[in-house]
């Protein structure tokens, strides 16, 4: 499993395997990542919908900030990612499209592996 699913399996009430599975279901149903762009639009950036989603659906696969948002989305969270790939810790905001939100919640990132924070 991915360490992101894995992460966010230790605030949302799933399993990583659901938690992959839920935002696949998500980005399949081409759901808007951002205001006003859809899944479709910003997946064609890098490839094609259905091989991004499909490769996503594997374990071996890792989750990045389209899954974060998709994640914020879903669950109507405020994921906050303390990016510590320098010397100085920098936190990278993501928030639901609806801009409203139940709780935040915090992970931190070393630009290779994704840990819950619990602060």
């Amino acid at each position: 499993m991915s360490c992101l699913f894995d992460s966010l399996s230790y605030f949302v009430k799933e399993n990583s395997f659901q938690i992959r599975n839920i935002i696949c279901d998500y980005l399949e149903a081409n759901n808007n990542i951002i205001e006003g762009l859809d899944t479709n639009f910003i997946l064609s950036l890098d490839m094609p919908k259905d091989n991004y989603i499909s490769n996503m659906r594997m374990s071996s696969s890792w989750g990045g900030g389209i899954e974060i948002q998709a994640a914020c989305n879903i669950w109507n969270l405020r994921i906050l990612i303390h990016n510590r790939r320098s010397i100085t810790t920098t936190i990278i905001e993501f928030l639901p499209i609806s801009k409203t939100y139940d709780r935040t919640i915090q992970l931190s990132w070393t630009g290779n592996h994704f840990e819950p924070l619990n602060l």
